[in-house]
């Protein structure tokens, strides 16, 4: 896998927690609140700039009371 595929995978998956955390109601701010993280960690995340950990993630799809795998949904194409 190359960088702009990765840096592609990070972009999708941070788009949907947007629109996840959006669906729910959510902030950034009240989203890392709950996280107990900086708002711009959420902000970075959302923007596909940085990769998070599987505990992190796991920690949003509570937060948020969704399952993992949606996160995952990319785009056949």
């Amino acid at each position: 896998m190359n960088n702009q595929d990765k840096k592609s995978i990070l972009i999708t998956f941070g788009a949907n927690l947007r629109q996840l955390r959006l669906a729910k109601g959510f902030t950034q701010e009240k989203l890392a609140n709950e996280l107990g993280v900086e708002i711009s960690q959420i902000s970075r995340i959302e923007r596909g700039v940085i990769n998070t950990s599987i505990t992190t993630l796991y920690s949003i799809s509570k937060v948020l009371n969704v399952d993992i795998s949606e996160f995952f949904v990319f785009d056949a194409n």
